[in-house]
């Protein structure tokens, strides 16, 4: 992952060079480079600087080993904390909690074609599955060719129920029926799938809003891909402010040559990132741990 190649080029030169302002400048203007190579955006990127600058500055050590360890901490620090900023969303808390009130936790899957939205919304069914809860799948992408077909097999194969009605219809009834139909305590989790949104189109975006205003979803999830980089980013947004969102996934996390998208996804929306995807199986959706990950980054 390019981002970690950064990081850890970062923490060598820096360990090695005097932290007086004066010193530091360049190897954090050099910083600021890398991280727009890695996909992490511009204002993520001034942020992580600043606050490295701020915590950096001064710092004392006898030795070079001493001060490596300390450049490591200060940037572990850094990173956690812009990616735990938003806060967490605890998903198996807020399904005991509507499960107790007799009522299905209700979820809205957002985004693009293409990004892994379906196959995404079948591995939250099964994860859901394993953890004691039962999910029913609004197939309410009546748009594109295949949707409903394809959401059959993955229900198939994981076992959970579909709710789905013929191509071209409402998805906001597909959507609403599915709540109704939990409602009837056959489920305990409802999952919307919707088509595939092109951000700038007005009339894809306006159904969205529409399907949000007859089921009041309890979260909103944006789908992004993480190979485009950037572009997931403008997406996250682009949906953030026609529907609102609750929180995002990120997928393809483990072919991500940059690897900056999540930085920027969480820190842009203000959003916490649920799980990351990291390949094709039924389980292989991980829930996001801003320490773990970024552990990662800096091994």
């Amino acid at each position: 992952m390019k981002l970690k190649r950064a990081l850890r080029a970062f923490v060598e030169k820096i360990t090695y060079t005097e932290l007086s302002p004066e010193k530091i400048k360049p190897v954090l203007d050099d910083i600021v480079i890398l991280l727009l190579e890695c996909d992490v955006a511009y204002d993520v990127a001034e942020v992580i600087v600043s606050k490295l600058k701020e915590r950096l500055t001064g710092v004392k050590a006898k030795r070079s080993e001493d001060r490596r360890e300390i450049v490591l901490r200060i940037l572990r620090e850094t990173l956690v904390e812009i990616l735990s900023s938003p806060g967490k969303i605890d998903l198996v808390k807020l399904a005991e909690e509507k499960r107790k009130k007799g009522a299905p936790l209700v979820m809205l899957f957002v985004g693009p074609n293409g990004h892994g939205k379906t196959t995404t919304i079948a591995k939250l069914a099964k994860w859901f599955k394993d953890r004691g809860f039962v999910p029913v799948v609004a197939a309410a992408d009546t748009f594109r060719a295949g949707a409903i077909e394809q959401l059959e097999e993955h229900a198939r194969r994981v076992g959970f129920k579909v709710i789905k009605h013929r191509y071209g219809a409402d998805p906001a009834a597909v959507a609403y029926d599915a709540v109704a139909y939990a409602k009837t305590g056959k489920a305990d989790v409802v999952l919307i799938d919707t088509a595939g949104r092109l951000q700038t189109d007005v009339n894809l975006l306006e159904e969205m809003k529409k399907i949000a205003r007859v089921v009041k979803p309890d979260l909103t999830v944006f789908v992004g891909d993480a190979l485009t980089g950037n572009d997931a980013l403008d997406q996250a947004l682009k949906f953030d402010r026609a529907v609102g969102i609750d929180a995002s996934i990120l997928v393809k996390m483990d072919a991500d040559a940059k690897g900056g998208a999540a930085l920027s996804i969480v820190y842009a929306t203000g959003k916490p990132l649920l799980f990351i995807g990291t390949g094709q199986g039924y389980d292989d959706l991980i829930e996001f741990d801003p320490e773990v990950f970024v552990d990662t980054l800096l091994k």
